[in-house]
């Protein structure tokens, strides 16, 4: 089956999909984007992301393409017509087309709105998670407002090139006093010697991650202890356990850094824990239409 995409009110072929030459996500990076896992052929936490998106789009002052809750339908469609039953769905907005130049186009320039959705395989995921990965960690030399969830991902795309180069996973950035801020698309957590979650606050110098946030959610409903404060990558290194959160990855266990195991070099019962309950306190919604999905 061809895969569909829309873009800018049209559903398409995805090998056929096209942006116009002067679209401002394409020249400057004007542009958000969010990221949502698709599991067992629910949407996890749209809302969350959607709220998300709407801060984005404000602090860039872009408006929305659409109104919210079509947004919302076209996700569901979109993941429905590609058949998507565990994988992701892709919104990207930019401030649109116009002619090449720094300032804002005019006011009656219109957002530019791209969905797409994958499957991708969900058993490779868990065999993952079963044995761990591994991170690295790098400076980081992203600009201060990586709070907002936007498209110029240029540094993380350096530092993820660096961990694949490394045969890791991904890449922890650090800043200059050698704490660790977030992954290069996830964000990070350890588990203390006493058992205490660990990650840092979602105030500045990291995004507010969806995941996160209902990672968090999973651990108050288990009764974990969880602290938001910074870490440096000798406690990391340290740690009783590591992990790393996103919508591609969900909780991942975090086995290696730069090259040593973390305790054991096994997966932790404290993660194991988090990765098996986080499904049930995930926000769910059902991907129809052609899946046919009745689930309650």
């Amino acid at each position: 089956m061809s895969r569909i995409a829309y873009v800018n009110g049209r559903y398409v072929p995805h090998q056929s999909a096209r942006v116009h030459v002067e679209d401002r996500g394409y020249q400057f990076s004007d542009g958000v984007y969010e990221v949502c896992e698709v599991s067992d052929g629910y949407i996890l936490d749209r809302t969350r992301h959607l709220e998300r998106l709407d801060r984005s789009l404000s602090e860039l002052a872009i408006g929305w393409p659409v109104e919210r809750e079509a947004l919302g339908r076209i996700m569901i469609e979109v993941a429905a017509r590609n058949r998507v039953r565990d994988g992701l769905v892709y919104v990207q907005v930019t401030r649109g087309v116009a002619r090449r130049d720094h300032p804002f186009p005019s006011a009656d320039t219109r957002p530019a709105l791209v969905v797409t959705a994958r499957s991708t395989d969900r058993a490779a995921f868990a065999a993952k998670a079963e044995e761990g990965v591994g991170v690295i960690t790098v400076p980081d030399t992203r600009w201060d407002r990586v709070d907002i969830k936007t498209i110029g991902l240029l540094p993380n795309v350096l530092a993820r090139q660096q961990a694949r180069d490394a045969g890791a996973a991904e890449a922890w950035l650090v800043d200059e006093d050698g704490i660790v801020l977030e992954g290069a698309a996830t964000n990070a957590w350890i588990v203390t010697g006493e058992g205490e979650l660990v990650t840092r606050p979602a105030v500045s110098g990291i995004l507010r991650g969806i995941t996160r946030a209902t990672a968090i959610d999973t651990a108050a409903a288990l009764g974990l202890t969880m602290v938001e404060r910074g870490f440096t990558v000798g406690e990391a290194k340290a740690a009783r356990e590591a992990f790393m959160t996103s919508a591609t990855s969900q909780v991942m266990p975090v086995v290696r850094i730069d090259g040593a195991p973390v305790a054991n070099g096994y997966p932790g019962e404290i993660t194991r824990q988090l990765r098996g309950a986080f499904f049930a306190h995930a926000e769910k919604i059902a991907v129809r239409g052609s899946l046919a999905l009745e689930k309650p």
